[in-house]
């Protein structure tokens, strides 16, 4: 064995000497020819009428374009929206070239459009605007992010780690914790909502509070590296002056092609942001690659002997005969090892699946993923892919090689393993959860056993998850939370119609779609021995479970925390909602980050319904039907049970509540 694997790496070792020198004799050749890629967008209106306008424009979140006056409008100004609290994208559907890899140089680009704030109510200019949010100029990397509403503009959201994005944003909101200098200013973002620099637009003749329709200018030289950013009065020459001129240097902000469009978004006051016109031109260098001519004439020769009929042979090259050497040589040393190593895997694969060839299977349909696909696609099952975890598994962020998004749930080595029944009955839970289709509920996509790995593949969601909204930076509004609680109620009701449940529910396994609806996902799957549970009371107890784990979210939406800091001790949200409720403070769990112009009765109503589902089961606990009656105010919600009796009714819950819950 060492005598062959000795022969083997000195195989090699000449193989790889002939190879550096092969490499070497041919590196040098003309890098190819440069050139300047340009690029031209010209948009006179956004006509609805216009079928390029609506091909070549793409429309994310709360945007549209006004069927009367041809505008892009964040938000939708239709009379059945809610105006506050929105945010929407218009981008060019198509990406944009603005970063040579091979020099490292940013494109050059010079952009102009004109726009106008109006409010929901009035379309026309007439009304001096205060308080509203603004418009933002941007260039990311994707076209199905949509970002925060409120002083975030919509440039970014929570979700948003490590994305290479620049926006010049366009405010007239005063936000002093994003550092704004005030309510009527211009700004530039490099892959954050806080501007990095900024200047004040009420000192020119456009204030973004006046009445007339403005127009913006923004120039940027990539070899140079520097931006000017002009802003005036829509029919006017461009002013002389720059409103903001700064070095910039966006090559650490920039991929190869980019996506170019607007972002807009609204708090509090209905205000409407309308893109009127807008052009764009950019020029960034590029190279033509020369073909060497040995390959050429390679090329030609393969060409002939495939598909001409003129026998043709070539005498092989000591090379070619030396490659073939060292190939059966390789062959020989695998096939020798493989069989030594035979019977040591035969054990750990037992696990898996029988051998049969997979047949051709729809894009919708579940299918085995075979683990190094799993493990590529995770980048090793790298630290930074990871979305969330737990002490079932983790869910990772991956990429499969056709470029779509996937979500990858590695569930733990601890976990017990399984018998072939026991991942008959895994399947059939993946097949029902499959054959159901809900908006709010996500697909899987396909499962892996593979050497003693339990895996599940979901869709991935770029807004991520609702855990991320709900304790990180920023202000998630009770108009988005209240929604977003109808919409998983809905969705466990509907499970609960089909005989099945969730089984994981919590925060970190709903997701926000690109229209921040709430979807269910990474889904609980028992991992249990046979003959455990009978079917029917098993998926009772599934569903109880549900209804518990959906009060506990609903506390935490209403709280937005998972424990709360007293002056006597710290208490997990359910206990902290159980003292308030008792003390008659029910209001101090409301989340104080919230704004005050709420809805408080319907707010007090909603954490009502909360607590009604943390009751133990055979106290009064719900089914996930009358929990959407409750919600939809079609009935009255039970009386909650007071000190003594409360205490017996779900104490089973705080201690054991594991116990109703299936182990995922």
């Amino acid at each position: 064995m060492e005598s062959f694997l000795f022969i083997f790496l000195s195989t090699h070792f000449l193989l790889l000497n002939h190879l550096s020198a092969h490499s070497l004799f041919h590196v040098h050749h003309h890098p190819g020819i440069p050139t300047n890629l340009t690029h031209h967008l010209h948009f006179q209106n956004f006509n609805p009428k216009n079928t390029n306008n609506i091909h070549q424009l793409k429309l994310l979140g709360n945007a549209a374009i006004s069927q009367d006056h041809g505008f892009i409008q964040i938000p939708d100004p239709s009379p059945a929206g809610d105006q506050t609290y929105q945010a929407g994208r218009a981008i060019y559907s198509s990406p944009i070239r603005l970063f040579d890899p091979i020099t490292v140089t940013p494109a050059s680009f010079h952009t102009t459009f004109s726009f106008q704030f109006t409010t929901a109510n009035n379309s026309n200019p007439g009304i001096n605007l205060k308080g509203g949010n603004g418009l933002a100029f941007l260039i990311v990397p994707d076209e199905f992010t949509v970002g925060r509403p409120g002083p975030w503009l919509g440039i970014l959201n929570d979700a948003c780690d490590h994305y290479k994005a620049f926006a010049v944003e366009f405010d007239s909101s005063h936000d002093p914790s994003f550092g704004d200098p005030n309510d009527d200013h211009v700004g530039v973002n490099l892959g954050s909502v806080v501007s990095f620099k900024t200047a004040n637009s009420s000192e020119t003749n456009a204030s973004l509070h006046g009445n007339s329709i403005h127009r913006a200018w923004i120039m940027y030289d990539g070899h140079r590296k520097w931006i000017d950013i002009y802003l005036g009065v829509d029919g006017n020459p461009i002013p002389s002056q720059p409103i903001l001129s700064t070095p910039l240097n966006l090559s650490p902000y920039l991929k190869e092609y980019m996506f170019v469009g607007f972002s807009a978004s609204t708090g509090d006051s209905p205000q409407i942001h309308n893109v009127l016109s807008w052009e764009f031109n950019s020029t960034v260098r590029a190279l033509i690659n020369v073909p060497l001519r040995h390959i050429c004439h390679r090329n030609v020769a393969q060409q002939v002997s495939k598909y001409s009929t003129v026998k043709h042979r070539n005498r092989p090259s000591s090379f070619m005969i030396f490659m073939c050497v060292v190939g059966l040589c390789t062959v020989t040393f695998l096939n020798f090892y493989c069989y030594s190593m035979r019977s040591d895997t035969e054990s750990s694969m037992a696990l898996a699946f029988p051998d049969k060839k997979q047949r051709p299977l729809p894009p919708t349909q579940p299918r085995r993923f075979v683990i190094l696909e799993l493990y590529r696609a995770t980048k090793r099952f790298s630290n930074m892919e990871v979305l969330a975890s737990d002490s079932r598994g983790v869910l990772y962020r991956g990429t499969l090689p056709n470029g779509c998004n996937v979500a990858v749930k590695r569930f733990s080595n601890e976990l017990p393993s399984l018998s072939r029944v026991d991942w008959t009955r895994v399947l059939k839970r993946i097949s029902l959860l499959t054959h159901v289709c809900h908006p709010s509920l996500a697909p899987i996509r396909g499962w892996c056993c593979d050497n003693r790995e339990t895996i599940l593949v979901y869709d991935y969601f770029t807004n991520g998850s609702l855990d991320r909204w709900l304790f990180g930076m920023g202000v998630l509004p009770w108009t988005r939370r209240f929604k977003l609680i109808k919409q998983i109620a809905e969705a466990l009701t509907f499970l609960g119609s089909k005989e099945l449940s969730h089984g994981n529910l919590k925060s970190s396994s709903i997701f926000l779609d690109i229209n921040y609806k709430a979807v269910l996902g990474d889904y609980g799957f028992v991992f249990y021995k046979e003959n455990q549970y009978s079917g029917r009371i098993e998926s009772i107890s599934r569903k109880n479970a549900d209804v518990f784990c959906f009060g506990m979210l609903i506390l935490e939406i209403v709280a937005g925390k998972k424990t709360t800091k007293t002056e006597e001790q710290e208490m997990g949200v359910l206990e902290f909602a159980w003292s308030m409720h008792e003390r008659g403070e029910k209001v101090k769990v409301i989340d104080e980050r919230m704004a005050s112009n709420v809805n408080l009765d319907e707010i007090v109503r909603v954490l009502e319904i909360g607590l009604v589902c943390s009751l133990d089961e055979s106290n009064g606990r719900p089914s996930m039907e009358e929990v959407v009656q409750y919600l939809n105010i079609q009935k009255p919600i039970p009386r909650l049970p007071e000190l003594l009796s409360r205490k017996s009714a779900i104490c089973h819950n705080f201690g054991t509540n594991t116990t109703h819950q299936p182990v995922n």
